[in-house]
């Protein structure tokens, strides 16, 4: 049917579900009426930066009004951003899996509650690229763990459920078509890997701790890229698997 899935029953139970972290709720909004011509979400780690993407998209629509103007419909809180231009949403995410698993979480609720249909969601934002030319835009079609597994483990309760971080390979191809038409920027498809750190977990040397050497870290990002990695963030294994579970066409 197209529509967002979500995979828990107990919101049955609810007499409102309340998106705190976003400010809204099924009680205190007409989220059909807000969100329901929603198609394209678009997600990303700075405020600013998705403010920004907002206002580019509202003059790529060629939308009436002056998008400088854009609300953030989640003023109440500052935990996140979302603007809206058209049938595009924008939003921010944080840094990490926790801050992005979050904002899915309600985010995914909100999809759903507003009836939306044949969603497409991408993660936009910058990465740390691996033996790939500065610059360059790397479509994901597989996240994958510091082990370079295609995997997301999430610990529930006293239990480790491991879920799968395929994404939509039909869509990545659809976005590296589109890529012929901005040559300025290289464009590829690779595998990204999903870190806990920005120091230690990605082998840099200047974090605070460092208990690896030089030699190590070349080794082990040699590993990376023989297994297909072409750049490294911290939030790809969560966006995948939650999407993927939920039914949202994601990149």
């Amino acid at each position: 049917t197209g529509l967002v899935h979500v995979k828990n029953p107990h919101l049955d139970l609810l007499e409102e579900d309340v998106l705190y972290h976003l400010d809204l709720g099924t009680k205190t909004h007409n989220l059909p009426a807000m969100f329901g011509d929603i198609k394209f979400v678009c997600v990303g780690g700075s405020p600013n930066r998705m403010r920004a993407f907002a206002q580019f998209m509202h003059k790529e629509l060629g939308l009436a009004g002056n998008g400088e103007d854009l609300a953030d419909i989640c003023a109440g809180t500052d935990r996140y951003v979302m603007y809206r231009a058209g049938p595009v949403l924008s939003i921010s995410h944080g840094m990490g899996i926790p801050s992005i698993s979050i904002m899915l979480h309600e985010l995914i609720k909100l999809l759903h509650h507003a009836k939306c249909r044949d969603v497409t969601i991408t993660r936009i934002g910058t990465s740390g690229g691996l033996g790939v030319e500065a610059g360059s835009v790397v479509i994901t079609d597989t996240a994958v763990d510091t082990s370079f597994r295609p995997r997301f483990e999430q610990a529930v309760l006293d239990d480790v459920v491991v879920r799968s971080t395929e994404l939509d390979k039909d869509l990545a191809e659809e976005l590296l078509a589109c890529s012929k038409e901005t040559p300025d920027f290289p464009t590829l498809i690779g595998h990204t890997m999903c870190t806990s750190d920005f120091y230690e977990g990605q082998g840099r040397l200047d974090g605070a701790l460092c208990s690896f050497s030089s030699e190590k870290k070349l080794e082990y990002l040699k590993r990376a890229y023989d297994a297909g990695v072409r750049n490294i963030e911290m939030e790809s294994t969560a966006f995948a698997a939650l999407c993927g579970l939920c039914g949202l066409r994601g990149e």
